[in-house]
């Protein structure tokens, strides 16, 4: 089996993120939600475990950082098409999420990205394909 990624955001409201990243269209799973905490797929080998802050605090001795003041991290996710980014990006406003800037293409890449309720960031990004070396 490959490698999997499982990171772990502090929420305020477990059932209310729960819901936004299903109305991204993302899918609880069941096998790793429990305990007081609930998992998101987010693909077959990367996936969103949403921890109220008390579950959290169980798993590091600082403090959880405010991100109204500040960013904890950046969190980027690739997409199959700008459409896609676009999709995602309207879907988390609609859920309740955010945007900080406009969309940027940068040439090689079409970006644009998210805030959740609980304040951590989302980027997305489509990367065109490479010209081919003929």
């Amino acid at each position: 089996m490959g490698k999997q990624v499982f990171i772990n955001l502090p929420v305020a409201d477990l059932a209310k993120s729960t819901s936004f990243f299903e109305a991204l269209g993302f899918s609880r799973n069941p096998q790793f939600t429990g305990g007081g905490a609930g998992c998101i797929t987010i693909s077959d080998s990367a996936f969103v475990m949403l921890c109220p802050h008390a579950k959290f605090r169980e798993f590091t001795p600082k403090a959880i950082c405010d991100t109204s003041k500040a960013v904890e991290m950046l969190l980027n996710l690739t997409c199959e098409s700008r459409e896609e980014v676009d999709s995602l990006v309207a879907k988390a406003i609609a859920a309740g999420g955010s945007t900080y800037d406009k969309p940027e293409d940068f040439g090689f890449m079409y970006a644009h990205g998210f805030v959740v309720p609980d304040g951590h960031g989302w980027g997305l990004f489509h990367m065109y394909a490479a010209p081919s070396q003929e």
